[in-house]
């Protein structure tokens, strides 16, 4: 059984570094090799990487934090693409309280203080499904935080749909009275979006949720609960 880290993708460095971290994170936790594809922006891609894997049954982990176009469109599109037969794909990693309370910890790693309005921003989808959960994620925050807090995209969609962007966001929660704005980032690695959320005017932004331990561990049980639904794969 090989298991096989799907992410989105990006251009910055140090997150394509810390996609590559988190692999080998669960690498040393499942103690078996953790390969990584990306389904944008760079290579290699799941189908690629799951032609090279035709041979060995394979758990598919979406290191997302939704379920959006990427996850119940692309991946199942790379899988087909693949040609190969024995692919476990298992949920996202989100929306989970584990990643609330990380969120949490980013938070205080950043400076909020309790008082702050809260932000949470995410990548950002049309996908009604996802933005679903995008609310749920925001729920779990807001019992955490002591007080609703808003929903913004580092990306808003064109269509109008969804939320608006973070700055826009920020200036709204500034026009209703808030003293200072504190933007949760939820989002997993540093890259273009994350930059649009450190200019967004906030007093104070977190950091992507990152390599924190709950992520680590979400990921790794999702290819523990693989293994339970295909025993005999395993």
């Amino acid at each position: 059984m090989t298991t096989l880290l799907v992410a989105h993708g990006t251009r910055n460095p140090h997150g394509v570094k810390m996609i590559g971290d988190l692999a080998a994170a669960m690498s040393d936790s499942l103690d078996e090799a953790v390969r990584v594809a990306f389904v944008d922006v760079l290579g290699p891609s799941p189908d690629e990487v799951l032609r090279s894997l035709a041979s060995s049954a394979t758990v598919l982990v979406p290191a997302f934090l939704s379920s959006g176009y990427h996850v119940r469109v692309d991946v199942p599109a790379h899988v087909a693409a693949s040609g190969h037969r024995e692919v476990t794909v298992t949920d996202a990693l989100g929306p989970s309280p584990e990643l609330a309370r990380a969120m949490l910890d980013r938070l205080l790693e950043s400076g909020w203080c309790p008082g702050d309005h809260v932000i949470l921003a995410a990548a950002g989808t049309s996908d009604t499904h996802a933005q679903g959960e995008v609310r749920a994620a925001a729920a779990m925050l807001s019992a955490l935080v002591g007080h609703r807090v808003s929903i913004a995209f580092a990306a808003p969609c064109r269509d109008g749909s969804g939320y608006p962007s973070v700055s826009d966001t920020v200036a709204r929660a500034r026009c209703a009275g808030a003293r200072r704005v504190a933007v949760a980032s939820y989002l997993l690695a540093e890259g273009l979006f994350q930059g649009r959320l450190e200019e967004s005017g906030a007093d104070v932004v977190s950091g992507p949720l990152g390599l924190h331990p709950a992520v680590v561990r979400l990921a790794c049980r999702r290819r523990r609960h693989a293994l339970l639904l295909a025993p005999a794969a395993a």
